[in-house]
């Protein structure tokens, strides 16, 4: 069994026992909503402010990053790149950092980090779910300082201050330039993204590539039910990335 289908199985049961199917789909619109309509209000914490929306993110909006950042990682041959430590930038519930780490064979140790304390609590169990070796901890990615490591950035470029995502370019191509992998997973939509031009040549300019990213959706069905009942409509998984491979 799809490792990915056991974590599903086991997010239902911790996350939607006490909810019903209706609450949990006016969670997801809710959160659609505010990614795409109310950015203003995520620095303050209202994408995971009540138990729906939690559920909501950890059942339905986790499980797509996975999918989606699963199938860059395949298609970049991202898995092939040995790494023995994978950072997982702002980690949310750690579906990206699985994701990714979950491809390698030996699988790395991860180190998630997230300014929630409960999404950090969610991806040590998330990357347990994987039997990964790994860890989470609630802080600001804006002041952390890396050390060996690939680096996952996976949905939190967007989050951060103008002043601190320039800095973890710097930071990105540094590693690289040492040997490590880096993979930055963005929405497709370019508004919501200004800064990615700039980021893109300087990627491909220290031996990177960028990418645009449409794969068919193929949702286990009750994602797939959820999708339809909100009103959303992921038939296709879309995104972008930034892979710098690392310098042998």
């Amino acid at each position: 069994m799809d490792p990915f289908l056991r974590w599903l199985d086991a997010l239902d049961d911790r996350h939607r026992r006490a909810l019903s199917f209706q609450e949990v789909r006016r969670s997801v619109q809710a959160l659609s909503s505010l990614y795409v309509e109310r950015r203003n209000r995520l620095e303050a914490g209202a994408a995971l402010d009540g138990a729906g929306k939690r559920a909501a993110f950890a059942t339905y909006f986790a499980p797509l990053h996975f999918l989606l950042v699963r199938q860059i990682v395949r298609a970049l041959g991202a898995a092939a790149r040995p790494a023995r430590a994978l950072l997982d930038l702002g980690c949310g519930t750690g579906a990206a950092g699985a994701a990714w780490a979950s491809e390698i064979d030996p699988a790395p140790r991860v180190t998630g980090m997230d300014r929630n304390p409960w999404a950090a609590q969610e991806a040590r169990w998330t990357y347990s779910a994987f039997a990964l070796e790994g860890f989470a901890k609630a802080g600001d990615v804006s002041s952390l300082k890396i050390s060996s490591t690939a680096i996952l950035a996976a949905f939190i470029l967007n989050e951060l201050p103008e002043e601190a995502r320039e800095r973890w370019r710097s930071a990105m191509i540094s590693a690289a330039e040492r040997g490590f992998p880096v993979l930055v997973v963005e929405p497709i939509a370019r508004k919501l993204s200004p800064w990615w031009d700039g980021w893109a040549r300087a990627f491909i300019a220290a031996g990177g590539r960028s990418d645009e990213w449409r794969f068919p959706g193929e949702l286990p069905e009750r994602l797939a039910l959820m999708d339809k009942a909100a009103g959303l409509d992921h038939r296709e998984l879309t995104g972008r990335s930034l892979w710098l491979p690392g310098k042998n």
